[in-house]
């Protein structure tokens, strides 16, 4: 009889640097011997062979800039007919219906479109081909670009290569449906990109002024603890910054009592409410300390009060934006939903989101797991196991949001914490701190993409696995 094993476990247990336990499949179809693998793999099968069927040309087209390659093959690849244009993606329109008329001059019944994700252009395509009624699927670049190396044991490309090997690999059902977002998750995913665009550069604007001042008057940093987490700090550097002209010694004549009420008139344009008087004491303090690279100084000081108002400006547009990403969730109704998970706030859920799309495009929580990259890769071959990780592939974005919400999470989800004690503190199979965290951040995955596709609410006892989840929406 075939072992049954939890699959939770199996994904937070079964990927671990020791050696993995050789586990079969916990489901048998009637006899069949089919695993719950292979019926999947048949369904999504099935469901290309409907975008491309039997008697149906394929229509590949390779996109460019102002340049165009396309071709019309049959499934075996062969070349029924080429064109290669210069036009916008916006033109390709009459191509299409070309396409169309020789595949139906060959006997074909219609066109399916493939190509590359390749920026924007493919979603002009998607639409074009859309208002015909032809069906789209999309080839990923890495299967092209190793079909290549395959066709000729070469490098060679060209674009009317190209589009021949993506026919190939569209008429072998190498490929996928991408996603056609509406409205309001096409909004989603737009914010999740400007945001994280922003994350990046309030990031390098604190390492440029954690530079800048080490170099040019490093006492400033050590008067506070965190100083680019504290908002007296902060407005009392803008105001040293403002008036100082490079030469922060000159502030001491106005004494210690009107610089403190100089920060609390600043502490406002910095989101503060009270001046903390230690720190602003000891910024005071800093003012007339001499160290720090004497001639870098009104240079580096007057640079670091541009990168200032430029960090305060973004955090400014930081924060508008992530209102709209909890504006974008409560259009969908998933507020309540995904806070109902304890320790993920909705902003970390509706980063995650705008990284994933629609979660009800994935057919299992398995599915968006390995869209993100985090699900175990096996490594074994006869009797021997080898080191298993996971796999990395899938988008690194969903990774990093995944990984930033279960930081916040796991000091205040119980479920969380007990497994993660269990996955790093037990004797056989032990984790280390960063496998542990990445099981644990696919587990996060899981269980959104249950919640937010059944529409119910995180369960205590579920997510342990003590009980099954009801199988009708609450």
């Amino acid at each position: 009889m075939p072992v049954r094993v939890d699959r939770g476990d199996v994904l937070l247990m079964g990927w671990s640097g020791l050696k993995s336990q050789t586990i079969e499949e916990d489901v048998v179809s009637q006899g069949s011997g089919l695993s719950r693998g292979d019926r999947r793999r048949n369904q999504r099968l099935a469901r290309l062979r409907e975008l491309v069927p039997a008697d149906h040309a394929i229509l590949a087209v390779d996109l460019a800039e102002d340049k165009q390659a396309l071709v019309v093959t049959d499934h075996d690849s062969r070349v029924l007919a080429r064109r290669r244009v210069r036009v916008k993606a916006w033109q390709l329109g009459p191509l299409l219906d070309w396409g169309r008329q020789v595949a139906r001059g060959r006997g074909f019944a219609d066109v399916t479109v493939g190509c590359e994700p390749t920026g924007h252009r493919w979603r002009v395509v998607d639409q074009l081909a859309g208002e015909r009624g032809m069906p789209l699927v999309c080839v990923q670049p890495l299967l092209v670009g190793r079909s290549r190396e395959g066709e000729d044991y070469t490098r060679d490309k060209s674009d009317d290569k190209d589009a021949v090997l993506i026919a190939r690999l569209v008429g072998q059902l190498h490929c996928y449906a991408p996603e056609r977002a509406d409205a309001v998750w096409a909004r989603l995913r737009h914010l999740g990109a400007r945001r994280a665009r922003l994350l990046v550069e309030a990031g390098a604007a604190v390492a440029q002024l954690r530079e800048l001042l080490g170099c040019a008057w490093p006492a400033v940093l050590d008067a506070a603890a965190q100083p680019f987490d504290s908002v007296t700090w902060q407005a009392a550097l803008a105001v040293v910054l403002a008036r100082c002209n490079g030469r922060p010694e000159r502030l001491t004549r106005i004494g210690e009592r009107a610089f403190l009420a100089a920060v609390g008139r600043e502490l406002g344009r910095w989101g503060g409410q009270r001046v903390w008087r230690r720190i602003a004491k000891a910024v005071y303090a800093a003012l007339s300390d001499p160290a720090g690279v004497r001639a870098q100084r009104p240079g580096a000081l007057e640079r670091a009060g541009w990168v200032l108002d430029d960090w305060r400006e973004t955090r400014r547009r930081l924060a508008a934006v992530e209102t709209q990403m909890l504006g974008v969730l409560d259009a969908l109704e998933l507020t309540e939903l995904v806070t109902s998970i304890p320790g993920l706030s909705a902003l970390g859920a509706a980063a995650i989101l705008a990284e994933t799309g629609d979660p009800t495009r994935f057919d299992s929580p398995r599915a968006l797991v390995k869209h993100a990259g985090l699900a175990p890769r096996d490594n074994s071959s006869g009797q021997k196991t080898g080191r298993s990780r996971i796999t990395g592939r899938g988008r690194p974005g969903l990774r990093l949001a995944a990984w930033r919400a279960l930081w916040a999470a796991l000091g205040h989800n119980p479920v969380l914490a007990a497994r993660y004690q269990q996955l790093t503190g037990r004797e056989h199979n032990r984790l280390s701190n960063g496998q542990a965290r990445a099981a644990l951040a696919a587990a996060l995955l899981r269980w959104l993409h249950v919640i937010t596709t059944r529409r119910i609410r995180w369960d205590a006892l579920v997510a342990a696995g003590r009980t099954r989840p009801c199988q009708e929406a609450a």
